[in-house]
């Protein structure tokens, strides 16, 4: 999933737009506006993206509607609609765990998946949690991280936000699992409305991190790879090393050290 803004999307574009990344993949060779950033090679243009999609789509409509809709809706029909949606994707991650060899996530998710599509009556309620079961989105992009392949290069999409190409690649067959195959167009669109809104409500606590940093444009890009990574290592990321700064440091020991 993306950063929580509100957004929703047809299979028709979403078809375009991948072949427009692997396009920009495979033959950009623009450099960045700071050009110290291999992950972006498209900066300029995406932050005039990031501009429109932070100081008006949100603003306007994304924030507003996820304020409205989480104070008016009634618990128990929000907390309802919310577990639905989810349910419906609990198939993609029983199949996106077992690509991982994740057994036991993957018979988590298929007993959650059967219980609450019955006794919890589509998923509107959600019985499984009783037994620890709790939901675990897995997601295909993972998958293919997990084998190996990069984010891809960041770009903004507008009025949606941050992205990647896996990422991008991994929605895109995450909606030809069943159920998700079969649903028809409207009812697609309000699943993604209420995960949507309930995504970007969950953060709007956060807002001011945005709104106080330095460059909110690579503040937002530096989370959205954190995540990204935060997601693969199921919340555990291996300890990153700068290199660079290692090097230095090491200079400046044995620098003090023959003192």
């Amino acid at each position: 999933m993306k950063l929580p803004f509100f957004h929703f999307s047809s299979r028709l574009s979403r078809s375009f737009l991948i072949v427009c990344l692997l396009v920009i993949s495979g033959c950009s060779s623009t450099p960045t506006a700071n050009g110290d950033d291999p992950r972006d090679p498209i900066e300029p243009i995406n932050r005039v993206f990031w501009d429109f999609t932070w100081d008006y789509t949100d603003k306007y409509i994304s924030k507003p509607a996820a304020i409205a809709y989480t104070t008016h809706t009634p618990e128990l029909l929000r907390s309802g609609l919310y577990n639905m949606a989810n349910n419906l994707n609990e198939p993609s991650s029983i199949i996106n765990n077992l690509l991982q060899a994740k057994f036991t996530n993957a018979a988590k998710s298929t007993g959650r998946f059967l219980l609450n599509s019955t006794i919890g009556l589509l998923g509107f309620f959600d019985p499984a949690s009783d037994f620890d079961w709790v939901v675990e989105q897995e997601e295909f992009g993972e998958v293919l991280g997990s084998y190996g392949v990069v984010d891809g290069y960041y770009f903004v999409v507008p009025a949606i936000g941050p992205s990647s190409v896996r990422e991008e690649v991994g929605d895109y067959v995450d909606n030809y699992y069943w159920p998700l195959a079969i649903i028809d167009f409207w009812p697609n669109i309000a699943r993604w409305a209420i995960l949507g809104l309930e995504k970007r409500a969950a953060v709007v606590d956060q807002d001011p991190l945005i709104e106080e940093s330095f460059d909110s444009y690579e503040f937002v890009k530096n989370a959205y790879f954190q995540n990204m990574n935060y997601k693969l290592y199921d919340g555990n990321p291996p300890v990153e090393v700068n290199k660079a700064e290692e090097a230095e440091l090491d200079a400046f020991m044995n620098e003090f050290d023959n003192e």
